[in-house]
């Protein structure tokens, strides 16, 4: 499913940008997007470093809660083992786990809801939580989104991505130039800590030669 998810979000990023449509991730979608998005050549190698590294190399763009009960424990103590709640019960049911670690937050409802699930991690950047949702589908002006939160994973991947670097004033940051500092500084606001920085670091620099 992955697989499918990450062909298909690539393949979307390039039919808008006027690339080859063939699911692979290189120069030739990097520049056209580059256009596409109006961005500089700092920007766009700081915005694709930093996803592809969120994806695992653009192969994950749906949240995986796939967790044990064992998993569950040590991740989530707070809604398992110190609420008392039997983590055996949701050990490998990622629906469960999502209606279980997200309700009452981010502008779901309770875990009868279901928005847990509905409205988990998707897209380059992990958009999460009914609230993110919503203001997302007005940025762009497609309600839909709201009905079908999987085109986060798929159509608009990478614009929930881009709507999260306007969001949190990257693009000022990007623009300080390509060097450690600055990838640095970049994912602090993006990780929220130095989570994978020496691939970032990688990542955004060979992005960098691709287009400068």
């Amino acid at each position: 499913m992955e697989e499918v998810l990450m062909s298909e979000a690539i393949k979307q990023l390039q039919l808008k940008c006027g690339a080859a449509a063939d699911g692979i991730f290189g120069p030739g979608t990097v520049k056209a997007a580059q256009k596409h998005y109006g961005l500089s050549d700092a920007r766009v190698a700081h915005f694709f470093g930093q996803t592809a590294h969120e994806t695992g190399g653009f192969k994950a763009f749906s949240e995986n809660l796939n967790y044990s009960a064992a998993g569950l424990n040590k991740i989530f103590p707070k809604y398992f083992k110190n609420a008392g709640r039997d983590a055996n019960v949701y050990g490998r049911h990622p629906e469960k786990i999502a209606n279980i670690v997200y309700a009452n937050r981010m502008g779901n409802g309770d875990t009868a809801s279901g928005d847990g699930w509905k409205y988990r991690g998707r897209g380059a950047l992990q958009l999460t939580g009914k609230d993110n949702y919503s203001a997302f589908a007005k940025h762009l002006g497609k309600p839909k989104i709201m009905d079908n939160p999987d085109l986060v994973a798929t159509v608009y991947a990478f614009e929930s991505a881009l709507f999260f670097f306007e969001k949190n004033g990257l693009w000022a940051i990007c623009d300080k130039g390509v060097d450690d500092a600055t990838i640095t500084a970049v994912t602090k606001r993006v990780n929220g800590g130095t989570h994978g920085l020496d691939d970032r670091k990688e990542k955004t620099k060979k992005y960098f030669s691709w287009v400068s």
